[in-house]
């Protein structure tokens, strides 16, 4: 299934910066990097806001970035401390550096790990996140989606078996 060209207008100068790239290096939940984890949670959370008539655009690119703190969180320590409760931190702060960052994501950026993040989302849209978020690591984590996004040139493709 080929991701529709909206979803794809709202990502695109994302996908396409060097450091987003970069996060294909990093494992994250099983065999997946962290770049195929966050388009999927990207992918879900922009369905899912699109339907609801909320900010899909925010869910989309606030998804993507949600894990953009480019390091090997199984062998690399955290510097702010553990991984789960900080790290959106540092995705946040790397978000910032390197694009402009609305209100909106500034909040799923920060809070999708509620409530390790004590203060809840703010949004609806960062609530979604947040829930899909873990609804993804976990169907990663018991394997239940065979092949990850395949990250292209232009396109986010999909494949089923």
């Amino acid at each position: 299934m080929i991701i529709d060209t909206l979803y794809w207008s709202c990502i695109e100068d994302l996908c396409q910066h060097p450091k987003v790239r970069m996060m294909k290096k990093y494992k994250h939940h099983k065999d997946l990097s962290c770049l195929e984890h966050s388009l999927r949670v990207s992918f879900l959370s922009y369905m899912l806001c699109k339907s609801l008539n909320l900010d899909y655009r925010a869910a989309a690119r606030g998804g993507l970035l949600h894990d953009f703190f480019l390091y090997e969180w199984k062998t690399e320590k955290c510097e702010l401390g553990l991984h789960g409760f900080y790290h959106p931190q540092i995705a946040f702060q790397n978000a910032e550096k390197y694009f402009e960052i609305s209100i909106l994501e500034k909040d799923i950026i920060l809070k999708h790990m509620f409530p390790l993040t004590i203060l809840p989302p703010k949004y609806k849209e960062s609530m979604i996140i947040c829930m899909v978020d873990k609804y993804c690591a976990t169907v990663e984590y018991v394997r239940c989606l065979k092949k990850p996004f395949q990250f292209q040139e232009k396109t986010c493709i999909i494949d089923k078996e």
